[in-house]
């Protein structure tokens, strides 16, 4: 199994713009483009007549005016948060004024393990804390609409709440943040973790839907393939940083300066909490062993 990934980045899509992507989903991208979130979220509108909006997105007026103009004349009957981070659901509260709709989520945010002392979560700043579901959709539950039924899928790892809902009526995911086609997905603690992330993987490449649509970028295409692909990089990634231990290198700036090889420098921060999130899964399972509890500026060395 190779660990390299067929990114697609192939989304020349403009901001703003109302886009038919299958028969019954329509997409908007909120004009929020970065390293992190590739040319802007994704928000979605299912359905017609009575829709559901799934991550309404940034607190952007131009788009939150977007997407109510996309929606005019129709009922909006449930508006869907994969996730609270600030790119994907603070749009939600103007949405809701204008619409009277109720949010429908896993729960609020909180992060993936409790935090140690004197540790902070470098990611609250990018987290909606403020942010409370009307609905708390448990595992495997759904809310339907006309000509449509969303199902949530539980998929912790991005982060603790982040939760996919499938499409029942075209055989498709909307995926969130948890797998994408342009890139991989952000993991990192105390907001994420990487072993539920990697088990959320494995439950998605046992499923047998073949698209997915994400929170950025296009669709994923031969899903469950893409998905085992995702868990390859992963496995690939915890066996190069056994190997730099091996060679004795010891702290998360060496070893992402000898993994992540062209790295842009905006991205050094990322990859550190991601190696910090290999580096607490491997100390879990045991083969890896740190002075106290797994931090970003502790020392490792393979178990004995």
């Amino acid at each position: 199994m190779s660990d390299e990934i067929a990114f697609d980045r192939s989304f020349d899509v403009p901001a703003g713009r109302l886009d038919q992507v299958t028969p019954l989903v329509r997409r908007i991208v909120a004009p929020n483009p970065s390293p992190f979130t590739f040319t802007g979220t994704c928000s979605y509108i299912v359905g017609s007549g009575t829709v559901a909006i799934i991550d309404p997105g940034p607190d952007d007026p131009t788009h939150i005016a977007a997407l109510l103009d996309a929606v005019r004349g129709e009922t909006v009957s449930h508006i869907v948060i994969t996730h609270t981070h600030r790119d994907h659901s603070p749009a939600a509260r103007a949405i809701q004024a204008a619409t009277g709709a109720p949010t429908v989520a896993e729960g609020q945010h909180r992060p993936a393990r409790p935090l140690a002392i004197g540790e902070v979560n470098p990611l609250d700043a990018s987290a909606d804390m403020d942010f409370r579901p009307d609905v708390v959709l448990p595992d495997g539950e759904a809310v339907t609409g006309q000509g449509w039924t969303l199902t949530g899928i539980a998929s912790p790892g991005h982060c603790a709440n982040h939760m996919a809902f499938s499409l029942a009526e075209e055989d498709l995911i909307f995926s969130g943040d948890h797998v994408m086609a342009w890139a991989t997905s952000i993991v990192a603690p105390p907001d994420g973790s990487m072993g539920d992330y990697i088990r959320s993987l494995e439950r998605f490449a046992a499923r047998s839907e073949a698209v997915y649509l994400p929170g950025h970028g296009g669709p994923v295409r031969d899903a469950p393939a893409f998905v085992r692909d995702y868990l390859a990089h992963r496995v690939a990634r915890e066996a190069a940083i056994l190997r730099a231990l091996d060679r004795e290198v010891e702290t998360i700036p060496d070893l992402v300066r000898g993994i992540y090889i062209g790295l842009d420098p905006r991205l050094v921060g990322a990859a550190s909490l991601t190696v910090l999130a290999h580096l607490e899964h491997l100390v879990a399972s045991g083969r890896v062993v740190t002075d106290g509890t797994a931090a970003i500026t502790g020392r490792f060395r393979r178990a004995a």
